[in-house]
């Protein structure tokens, strides 16, 4: 693609780090790992951190930690990357939907109540595209009803509410570090959570279900990440400041270059609500039918543009209507969001005529089929 959709930002200093660990014996499990966790946990404003081959591994060993399993509802959004809600279903848990909110496009805290019942255990929320969700509200909700909140922070590293970071509002989160996100590791994740118990049982799910005295006390996973790749992670939660800046500056051009384009809604903003930019999204007005966004997809490939579609509602996945029964209509506003959102091209590097052309095709488009 002559403009991909993403790409990592890695330095120097990335690679003096990695290079550090490959002259070492610690290439797991090492002073890397202990390093890049008490960093981590100390940006976030958690009292424990533990680091994991992936943010869905985080998710996994989360579900297992609090005991959730066969019998047991989870409610979460149906609009988000599948993982969210796959997690759910690898502890033979079951995942009950609430639609969203028009605007932020997560979760909906006025309707949760209405979907707890006796089987209800959590709350998995998820900050999509790195807004915050009403977390005031939702722990009002799950104190009233005892149950856990997980933050599902994958997309949303350095995102806040009145300045204090997603992450450090539930009883644990999970963060992701695919090469999309605000930071990368290459693949990764990390758990963070202030309750010890939690932290203990994660770095043993994590290491094959390894007690303290080396013994396997459970049935555990290999979800660990390589000191080599914790590393690349040091280096780059050391310039997450300046990265954040950047994914701003780069979102404000976006928003100027389309600001007078009424065929487009970019993402809003909350006030006291810090975003995080993940990606760039766009929503297409109504006026646009559903296949128009992969009509625009495909013509944009042919300009080397790549774009995504972000995100596809996940009760409407084949997988889920044929295990669910699941149907159009089931979460409407989800639907019509999905049916209408895409990502453009979007990293720390992105130059401004890039994101000109970008535009410039896209709204060829719009007005074209408008």
């Amino acid at each position: 693609m002559k403009i991909p959709l993403s790409r990592p930002d890695i330095t120097q200093r990335e690679i003096k780090e990695v290079i550090g660990v490959l002259k070492t014996p610690y290439l797991s499990l090492g002073p890397k790992q202990a390093e890049f966790q008490k960093k981590f946990a100390a940006y976030i404003g958690t009292k424990y951190a533990e680091v994991v081959s992936s943010g869905t591994a985080g998710l996994h060993i989360l579900m297992k930690s609090f005991g959730i399993g066969k019998g047991d509802e989870v409610i979460t959004t149906p609009y988000s990357f599948i993982a969210s809600a796959n997690c759910i279903l690898f502890t033979q848990a079951s995942p009950v939907f609430v639609d969203i909110d028009v605007q932020t496009f997560n979760i909906d805290a006025e309707k949760i109540e209405e979907k707890i019942t006796s089987k209800t255990k959590a709350i998995l929320v998820v900050h999509v595209f790195g807004m915050p969700a009403d977390m005031p509200k939702i722990n009002r909700i799950a104190k009233k009803h005892g149950l856990i909140v997980i933050e599902d922070a994958c997309e949303a590293l350095g995102a806040g509410i009145n300045g204090k970071k997603v992450g450090a509002f539930s009883d644990a989160a999970v963060f992701a570090f695919y090469p999309n996100k605000q930071i990368t590791t290459g693949e990764g994740g990390m758990v963070v959570t202030n309750k010890k118990s939690i932290a203990d049982n994660c770095r043993s799910l994590k290491n094959q279900g390894r007690g303290p005295q080396g013994s396997f006390v459970q049935l555990g996973y290999n979800y660990r990440l390589s000191d080599i790749n914790c590393a690349l992670g040091v280096a780059q939660l050391a310039r997450i400041n300046s990265s954040l800046k950047k994914r701003k500056e780069v979102a404000q051009v976006y928003k100027e270059q389309l600001k007078n384009f009424q065929g487009l809604k970019p993402l809003c903003e909350r006030k006291g609500y810090e975003r995080s930019w993940f990606v760039y999204v766009i929503k297409l007005s109504d006026q646009f039918k559903r296949n128009h966004k992969f009509k625009m997809l495909r013509l944009l490939a042919k300009k080397g543009i790549e774009c995504g579609d972000y995100f596809s509602a996940i009760h409407l996945t084949p997988f889920y209507q044929k295990m669910f029964g699941f149907k159009r209509g089931d979460f409407p506003i989800a639907e019509k969001i999905a049916d209408r959102t895409l990502a453009l091209p979007f990293h720390n590097k992105l130059k401004k005529k890039e994101i000109i052309e970008v535009c410039r095709e896209l709204v060829k488009f719009l007005n074209k089929n408008g």
